[in-house]
């Protein structure tokens, strides 16, 4: 029954079905990268990004009232924990369920809510689960109330602060100009230099094209950390350390080999019926790579160029090493490492947030040039 007209073999079914779990698997990531990014940093670090619907337990601290009245020689202080300035952020519409409570820093949980406690010298506090509390004392309450810390059940929280803090950083728009400097010179030039260069190791011959070839794919696999100390001593001997220029030559040297790869392999794939017609008509090599070869070749060349533009635009590293330090020179990557997130990653809440409006040009690029990556990719492969 499987050889019917328009029924599926079970094959089918079995490949539709792993491409649609690759597919769920890949999202799941992206999935959990968004949700945190509108999440704060302590119930990012409380829960999984899947219990973000869900209520978090988490650690706080406050004061009491300073307001009390005198019954019987024994001061007494009631209100409410969740109405105190230093929490009320967290409990926006002033309601919780409070777990446990404490009066100290090291157990902030010492104590089950409703629980009265005697924290010595006569003083005792209970804090309910509704926040309400009672601390009562034979002495007068200082000016600042007593110190009090509690673990609570927090509704889930929701917020657009960590995408103002981003978008709105000092300089952030000209980090974002800066990094577009840096990433269209980058992903064109070594495009032009690589179509030249593949032409020439698909259709001409010449004297070592053969080790040319096996240099370029040997390339492949060096890691451009070797090079970056020896080809800054370099930029610094010619002039151009730690400039755009310097940066824009350092993107073009380690985004060569995988260029001219790529382009070779597709090139040498098209019908040599063509070349060899066009040359018998009179067309120089020039006119043949120009007018014949790259107009074919549009699908290697955008495969590429979705590589190089997403490689460069996330580069962090070589933006370290050949950009100038200053504010006016840091492209999104270095900002948001350097200045958002701090030098020892305190603020790294709002990584999430940062990623995802870091990608948001790349993912425009890659979806308007997505249909051309397969056909690129495959070239060669087949003959």
């Amino acid at each position: 029954m499987d050889g019917i007209a328009g029924k599926k073999s079970a094959l089918s079914w079995v490949v539709s079905g792993s491409v649609v779990f690759m597919v769920l698997l890949w999202l799941i990531p992206t999935i959990g990268l968004l949700v945190s990014s509108f999440r704060d940093r302590d119930q990012i670090s409380a829960s999984g990004w899947w219990q973000a619907p869900f209520s978090v337990e988490l650690t706080f601290r406050g004061r009491t009232e300073t307001q009390a009245t005198l019954n019987d020689g024994i001061y007494t202080v009631n209100g409410n924990i969740f109405t105190d300035e230093e929490v009320r952020e967290a409990f926006g519409d002033g309601t919780g369920t409070i777990t446990a409570f404490g009066t100290r820093g090291r157990a902030p949980a010492e104590y089950p809510a409703g629980q009265v406690a005697d924290i010595g010298d006569g003083e005792t506090l209970v804090i309910n689960a509704d926040g309400s509390y009672i601390f009562t004392s034979p002495e007068e309450p200082g000016s600042r109330g007593e110190r009090v810390y509690f673990a609570a059940e927090t509704p889930p929280q929701f917020t657009l602060d960590n995408y103002r803090n981003v978008l709105t950083a000092n300089n952030m728009d000209l980090a974002f100009i800066n990094t577009l400097t840096v990433t269209i010179p980058a992903t064109i030039i070594p495009i032009l230099i690589a179509a030249f260069a593949a032409y020439a190791l698909a259709w001409m011959d010449f004297p070592g094209r053969g080790l040319l070839i096996a240099g370029v794919v040997g390339l492949l696999v060096v890691p451009l950390q070797l090079a970056l100390v020896p080809m800054l001593n370099l930029h610094n001997t010619i002039g151009v350390g730690q400039s755009f220029l310097g940066i824009w030559m350092a993107h073009t040297a380690f985004g060569l080999p995988l260029a001219v790869y790529l382009l070779r392999n597709y090139m040498v794939g098209l019908p040599r019926d063509i070349i060899e017609s066009a040359k018998v008509d009179g067309a120089t090599d020039f006119e043949v790579f120009t007018k014949i070869v790259l107009p074919l070749s549009f699908p290697a060349l955008a495969a590429f160029a979705i590589f190089q533009f997403l490689w460069t635009w996330n580069d962090l590293l070589v933006a370290k090493v050949f950009l100038p330090s200053n504010d006016e020179a840091k492209v999104m990557t270095v900002k948001i490492a350097d200045d958002l997130l701090g030098s020892r990653g305190g603020d790294w809440g709002i990584l999430a947030t940062a990623a995802f409006v870091s990608i948001a040009v790349p993912l425009v690029v890659f979806f308007s040039m997505q249909r051309f990556l397969v056909r690129g990719l495959l070239a060669g492969s087949v003959k």
